[in-house]
């Protein structure tokens, strides 16, 4: 299996021609897709923090906080966002803020774009979600993705879930044997 993997990654043009391939060298030779432009939207600070931290996993691993930071203010652009980078820019050039880890900055980052709105935005995104022409796989995928964050649980979140569910199936749900208790059946 470790020989399947190597040649793989070699006809990719990846890592290791002259021995194993571990994880700390595999990262910088694999594609991983930038963030798309973060303009301040309450709405899509979760995504868009998600995007960034696996990117620095990946490919800026060995760089500094300060190089993460950075890095990831330079997809920070546009609407109130740019105000906040500013002065954000401004505060780490004079020292009068430094972040320890770039998790400390995604927590700055997340308190100043998404605080309860992010919450109402995904209740919102929940209760407008249904299942139109997807497959139910593709339904369940995005109805979690939508659900992170909302604070919905237990039946108040099965209720949404039916209630975005088309119509043919969630008809034979409720006349199975074993009715819709959660989103893994």
């Amino acid at each position: 299996m470790q020989a399947q993997i190597q040649a793989l990654l070699v006809a990719q043009g990846g890592a290791g021609t002259g021995g194993g391939v571990t994880g700390s060298n595999a990262g910088p030779h694999m594609e991983v897709a930038k963030p798309a432009i973060f303009n301040g939207e309450a709405g899509k600070v979760g995504g868009f923090i998600t995007a960034c931290r696996l990117y620095l996993r990946m490919k800026l691993r060995e760089t500094t906080v300060e190089e993460q930071v950075q890095w990831v203010l330079l997809y920070v652009q546009g609407g109130s966002a740019d105000v906040w980078k500013e002065n954000i820019m401004e505060e780490l050039e004079s020292g009068e803020m430094e972040y320890e880890t770039a998790e400390e900055f995604f927590t700055s980052l997340r308190k100043e774009f998404g605080g309860g709105e992010e919450e109402s935005v995904k209740v919102a995104e929940l209760r407008r979600m249904d299942q139109g022409g997807r497959t139910m796989e593709e339904f369940v995928q995005e109805f979690k993705r939508a659900a992170r964050g909302s604070r919905y649980e237990g039946r108040l979140l099965m209720e949404e879930f039916k209630r975005g569910m088309s119509g043919g199936i969630w008809r034979k749900l409720m006349e199975s044997e074993n009715p819709l208790t959660s989103i893994e059946q």
